[in-house]
């Protein structure tokens, strides 16, 4: 048996018999409201992201009191990213074959499960053993919870649906670690995250209360056009477009996940010093990564859903992938020039493009695949970005000491103009999409 083949009957096993035991009746109605789905799983997904994001922001400072050694915090915080890579796959192919529901559920119970390992468990094989069951939680919770937004949306305003869901995972992330770190003070490390774990747990019981069934929704496979009136150069069409949002997805997140946010810190303190002075507040380096990062997440915050009310209204995805492309590019052209005049630009810049492209990848796929398969493709698009946001960071620490962080960013600028080429010849030729959108 293929790995991938293990590792879905890992994921159906752990997960899908403890969900049925909390699977109460579906809802009678024939229509299902966007917004009733959006709310329990954006919650949802935003609270299981706290204990995550908590440990990145605690870990490094309390390795006494999680009982590790500082050289395993890297493998700690890295290794539930390397597992998502063949769980990804897996959790898709069980959201296709199985109700969504129960799965989307169970995966934020796991959730908690691992936050509350790390509160309660000391020492490096607790700790890893929690971080594998977040990243088999996160496939779960993120393949899941855009699965069942393609689900309640069409091409008309899916846009606008993905990119509201986004604003969960950003504001998860933010959140977590600044709640993280004012806990950990008050209240210990324990504590905090434990915290964090009940948060969770607390998301899991709103989804059980609040959450419909959306995989009734999902209808069988339809082109656009009437039964074999697709042509071999539409299907290739089709195929092509899903393969650039695919190669989208890895370039966003090789960019700004992947480079950016693990070398801002190094960058600043490399080409501005250990502190400077803005408005008569002088600010370490640290707080000015900190300041600075936690501004990349609001700003993508506002331009996910944004760019994705701009792509339903234009009617051209690819357009909008090109306005959100291009201020990328720059903002890392702003960067390389090391002025601490053009760094906030930069900041605005890169963050802006980094939530408008993740939300326009993802709504571009789901307006292509077919519906029986959207799980396992979104499975796939999220493994070609944890895929680029894991191989990112070692290419840049191993090139800065050789060309410095200033030629870096000046070749992901490059990286992402090229992004910004094949978005506008992708939005030359608009393709059908694979499933009918209700009249």
């Amino acid at each position: 048996m293929s790995v991938g083949r293990w590792t879905f009957v890992f994921f159906f096993c752990i997960q899908y018999p403890a969900s049925c035991i909390f699977h109460p009746a579906m809802t009678r109605h024939s229509t299902i409201s966007p917004f009733r789905v959006l709310l329990p799983i954006s919650i949802g997904t935003g609270l299981s992201l706290i204990g995550d994001a908590a440990l990145y922001a605690v870990l490094p400072t309390h390795v006494e009191d999680a009982g590790i050694t500082v050289a395993a915090v890297g493998i700690i915080l890295s290794a539930n990213r390397f597992i998502r890579l063949v769980l990804n796959g897996p959790a898709g192919m069980a959201y296709d074959r199985f109700p969504r529901r129960p799965l989307f559920m169970a995966s934020l119970l796991l959730g908690a499960c691992s936050t509350a390992i790390y509160a309660l468990g000391g020492g490096f094989w607790p700790l890893l053993i929690g971080r594998l069951l977040w990243g088999l939680s996160w496939a779960g919770i993120w393949v899941g919870g855009n699965a069942m937004i393609v689900d309640i949306s069409d091409s008309r305003n899916r846009g606008r649906w993905v990119g509201l869901y986004n604003i969960c995972f950003f504001l998860g992330t933010s959140s977590g670690s600044v709640l993280g770190g004012l806990l950990t003070d008050r209240l210990g490390y324990n504590a905090a995250l434990g915290t964090g774990a009940g948060l969770t747990f607390a998301g899991a019981v709103l989804v059980w209360v609040l959450l419909p069934e959306t995989s009734r929704l999902r209808r069988k496979r339809i082109l656009t056009d009437p039964p074999g009136a697709a042509s071999t150069h539409q299907m290739m069409q089709c195929r092509g477009h899903l393969g650039s949002a695919f190669l989208l997805m890895g370039v966003n997140r090789f960019s700004v996940a992947g480079t950016l946010m693990p070398t801002f810190g190094l960058f600043l303190l490399e080409y501005v010093g250990d502190s400077f002075q803005i408005s008569g507040i002088r600010l370490g380096v640290a707080s000015a990564t900190g300041l600075g990062l936690g501004f990349t997440y609001l700003i993508s915050m506002i331009s996910a859903p944004a760019m994705g009310w701009i792509s339903d209204r234009c009617r051209s995805r690819w357009q909008a992938v090109a306005w959100g492309v291009l201020p990328g590019a720059a903002g890392f052209v702003l960067l390389a020039m090391a002025h601490p005049a053009t760094i906030l630009a930069a900041l605005l810049l890169t963050s802006f493009a980094a939530g408008s492209n993740q939300g326009l990848a993802i709504a571009i796929v789901g307006d292509l695949c077919a519906e029986g398969v959207r799980g396992r493709t979104m499975g796939l698009l999220f493994t070609v970005g944890d895929l680029a946001s894991a191989v990112a960071p070692l290419l840049a620490y191993a090139l800065a000491p050789v060309i410095g962080l200033r030629y870096i960013y000046v070749g992901v600028a490059a990286l992402l103009a090229s992004m910004l080429v094949l978005a506008c010849y992708r939005a030359r030729a608009p393709v059908p999409a694979m499933t009918t959108d209700p009249p």
